[in-house]
């Protein structure tokens, strides 16, 4: 996570969930929030996934 010292606050940002991201007025709130915005997150992706097909394919490198 990156975590941002903005003029409102802090900022956190998940790079690797894009969008996912939270501010707050300190830096234990942001991260309280992101905790839960990653969470909610993961459980709309499973939402998505649930009446998808998927295939796995093995690739030698």
């Amino acid at each position: 996570m990156n975590i941002f010292n903005t003029d409102e606050g802090y900022a956190v940002r998940c790079p690797g969930l894009p969008g996912c991201w939270s501010q707050e007025n300190t830096e234990d709130e942001a991260l309280e929030n992101m905790r839960a915005a990653i969470a909610e997150y993961l459980e709309v992706v499973e939402e998505l996934a649930e009446n998808q097909e998927f295939r796995y394919v093995e690739v030698a490198v």
